[in-house]
Order: structure tokens, then sequence, then C-alpha cells
């Protein structure tokens, strides 16, 4: 009871608000994990982690059975849902995978700006927790088991300003690494003319061309970095 209560206390603690050299900094590191090279191969685990969970959420909101989640060592991914094959289920389901990096960076700048770093480091890990669950292969199972010990060795042992620190290189990442998979999606759509991407499901499904889909995960994602990155720059002290 007593760490239970200790979670509590520091989950719902605020912590000051960094400098914006530190903003600044946090951001450069975010784009190194970006786009440094071979950074990607590694850090790319991150988005889909969060992709995949964002497929499996709209599953289960809009009431589709969800039959467990995959995660490959080649940074794909596979989330299979029981249901109709059509209608606005499927649709949700299926566009939610693209934009949900984006959306999850936009929430935890969201918390940020209100100080709640270590908020929202408990926050990702019950997340993960949830995701845990639905998980279905070994490598699966290693990708969240690791990042769920970072997050919870980050906010139980790092001190409060190396707390925020994480949690804003993190909230950058997000951000940032949301629209390069969305670019990459199409690259490889123009290159291989294979057409069974999330876009061209979607395109199957709504009778819109797969290319508005790309754009519109572009927008979304985009449009999360510009908004995020705001608050966080004007939360800055």
């Amino acid at each position: 009871m007593d760490i239970l209560n200790e979670i509590w206390h520091r989950a719902l603690t605020t912590q000051p608000a960094p400098s914006g050299r530190v903003v600044a900094l946090t951001a450069v590191v975010a784009v190194l994990l970006v786009g440094a090279p071979g950074a990607w191969s590694v850090t790319r685990h991150v988005v889909t982690i969060a992709h995949e969970a964002a497929h499996g959420l709209a599953a289960f909101v809009s009431g589709r059975k969800l039959h467990g989640i995959r995660l490959h060592s080649d940074t794909s991914g596979l989330t299979v849902s029981a249901g109709k094959t059509t209608g606005l289920g499927m649709i949700v389901t299926a566009a939610a995978g693209y934009v949900g990096p984006g959306l999850l960076g936009l929430g935890a700048a969201a918390m940020l700006t209100h100080h709640r770093a270590v908020g929202l480091l408990w926050a990702l890990l019950i997340l993960l927790a949830l995701l845990l669950i639905q998980v279905r292969n070994w490598f699966g199972l290693w990708s969240i088991l690791v990042s769920a010990a970072v997050v919870l060795g980050v906010s139980w042992w790092l001190a409060p300003q190396m707390q925020s620190a994480f949690a804003y290189v993190l909230t950058w990442f997000l951000l940032l690494a949301a629209p390069r998979p969305v670019l990459e999606l199409q690259a490889h759509r123009r290159g291989s003319g294979t057409r069974s991407s999330d876009a061209d499901q979607l395109a199957r499904l709504t009778f819109l061309p797969a290319i508005v889909w790309v754009g519109f995960f572009l927008v979304v994602t985009v449009g999360a970095l510009v908004v995020g990155g705001r608050w966080m720059v004007a939360a800055a002290t």
C-alpha cells in the first residue's frame, strides 16, 4: 500500500517547467533519434508500438474484437481484430495507425504544458501494461518489456529534472517521428507498386484514393508536431 501511495503521489506531483534551453536541447536529441544514421532502425520500434497500439485502441473503441498484436524485428507490426469487414469501425481502426504516434505525442505535450512529466511517464506505463496483454509474439513481448523497464527506471530512480528532460525527449521524438513513416509509406507504394497498406485498405473501404489517405495521415502528424511543439516551447520558463 505504501508503494501504491508513493506512485500516486509521484504521478500527481507537478514538476518545475524546464528552461527554454532544456526544451531546445531535448528537441535536438529527438531530431538525432529520428534522423541520425543508424538511429532510426532502432528508434522506429517505438513508433511501431504507438502505431499498433492506436490500431488496437481504435478497434476496441469501435466495438471490434481485438485478437492480438504482433511487433516484428524489422519494425513492422500487425494488429488483428474481428468484426464487420466494412463500415465505420473498420475505417476508424485502419485510419488510426499512422496518426497514432503523432496524437500520442500531442497528448503528451498537453500533459507537459501542465508540468506533469512524471504523470506522463506513469500514464505511458499503464498503456504499455495494457498493450502487453495483447501482444502475441516473443519479439513484441520483449519490446514492450524493455520499453516499460526504461520508463519505470526513469520515473522511479532519476531526479525530477532528468525525468522532465526524458519526458520532453520522448514527446519531441513522437511528434517529430510521426510524419516519417507516412513519407516512407508513400515512397514504398510508389516504388514497389504494392497495394496492401493501411491507405490502400482505406481506399477500398471508402472509395477515396489511397493518396488522399496518405495526405490525411501527413496533415494530422505534421499538425500534431506544429501544435505540440508550440505548446512545449510556450510552457518553458
